[in-house]
C-alpha cells in the first residue's frame, strides 16, 4: 500500500492503458477524512493479492480526478485493465472495500 499522495498525477490515457487489477485512490494529505479512512484502506489491502495502488493527490483543477468526477475524498476507483468494475465514496468499513477487492479479482 502506498501511504504518501503522490502530487505527480499520470495521464488518463496512462491510466486507462494500465493492465491488470489497479485501486486509483483520490484524496489529500490534509484531508481529516482521508486520514480516517487510511487504516481501512491499509487493513483491507494487506489480505489481497498483489495490485497496484496509486494514491494520487487530488484538487481543484487537477485533470485526473476531474476525468473520473470525483467530488468528495477519499474515493477508491477500482479498475481491471484500465476499465472501471467499481468505486467507493468515503468507505467506512474494511468489508465494503474487502468486498469491492473481491470483486475486482474476480475474472471479467
Amino acid at each position: 500500500m502506498n501511504t504518501n499522495y503522490a502530487s505527480v498525477e499520470p495521464s488518463r490515457a496512462e491510466v486507462d492503458g494500465l493492465s491488470g487489477p489497479t485501486v486509483v485512490e483520490f484524496g489529500a494529505p490534509w484531508c481529516g477524512i482521508c486520514k480516517a479512512a487510511q487504516p481501512l484502506i491499509a487493513k483491507a489491502l494487506a489480505g489481497t493479492q498483489p495490485l497496484r495502488h496509486l494514491k494520487i493527490e487530488d484538487g481543484s483543477g487537477r485533470p485526473l480526478g476531474r476525468s473520473f468526477g470525483i467530488k468528495l475524498w477519499p474515493t477508491l476507483i477500482f479498475l481491471r485493465d484500465g476499465q472501471e468494475v467499481g468505486r467507493l465514496v468515503r468507505p467506512t468499513s474494511v468489508d465494503e472495500i474487502s468486498d469491492e477487492l473481491t470483486r475486482l479479482a474476480q475474472p471479467a
